[in-house]
């Protein structure tokens, strides 16, 4: 359940991404490539907007599951890309493919959407402000499109990790879950600083126990106390994060 603490390492957590959608191999994340799902692409766009909060044009990527044309009434997941990647990459990831997995393995559909948000760790810095972007503009970008705004999810992995937990911190109720894989997140940052408002979100977090980031991660999870923790062999690389994708849609359809 994603309302009650789970630390699961080695074998157990093996067992939970082999229950998400067998994705799950002996040495996870060990690999040099992603573990993607063969399934069909929906509608998946890399369009450009116009961002006030950022002062520049920004791509913006959006993602709607096989089957559910250009996804009108979806609720949205927004995704927060690390720093290596920006949203025009979010295609080559793969995610349109885990994204049509998700509702054949029996999942509520919904959409991804994110924006290009550079090095500044989601966070404001000068007048260039992604966080803003994300919490403002984006719904307005989704709006636009049909999809519904009342509830978001946010999920991002390392810097969009981070990103994802300080949203959700920072505008309280503003999403109804969290997703963060290996969240680029120390003791002395401002997430740490803000757990208590994130005592009513469920949280999932992931990260591989041969990622440098793993021992910050873990003492993030023992101050959550709406969190299912995940640890199992992999680096800090997609490789490893793309065998977490299955059990992170589900967190995030649940939640939508």
């Amino acid at each position: 359940m994603i309302t009650r603490r789970t630390v699961l390492t080695g074998a157990g957590a093996v067992g939970v991404l082999a229950a998400a959608g067998g994705y799950a191999r002996t040495k996870l994340g060990t690999g040099q490539q992603p573990v993607v799902p063969d399934a069909p692409v929906g509608d998946e766009r890399v369009e450009q907007r116009q961002s006030s909060a950022r002062g520049r044009t920004v791509d913006f990527y959006t993602a709607v599951p096989d089957g559910h044309g250009d996804g009108r009434g979806l609720p949205v997941c927004l995704v927060l890309h690390g720093a290596s990647k920006t949203a025009a990459d979010c295609p080559a990831l793969g995610l349109g493919k885990f994204l049509t997995d998700s509702v054949r393995r029996g999942n509520p559909p919904f959409v991804l959407a994110g924006a290009t948000g550079d090095r500044l760790a989601w966070r404001p810095g000068g007048s260039d402000d992604p966080q803003r972007m994300v919490h403002e503009e984006i719904p307005q970008w989704c709006a636009e499109r049909g999809f519904t705004t009342k509830k978001f999810a946010a999920w991002g992995w390392s810097m969009g990790g981070y990103g994802s937990l300080l949203l959700a911190e920072t505008f309280p109720g503003f999403v109804s879950a969290v997703a963060a894989f290996s969240p680029a997140v120390t003791p002395s940052d401002d997430v740490f600083a803000q757990t208590a408002q994130l005592d009513k979100v469920p949280v999932g977090l992931w990260c591989g126990t041969d990622d440098g980031l793993l021992g910050n991660v873990r003492k993030l999870d023992a101050k959550l106390p709406a969190t299912t923790g995940v640890y199992s062999e992999g680096r800090h690389n997609f490789a490893y994060w793309s065998t977490c994708i299955p059990a992170a849609f589900d967190l995030v359809a649940r939640s939508l």
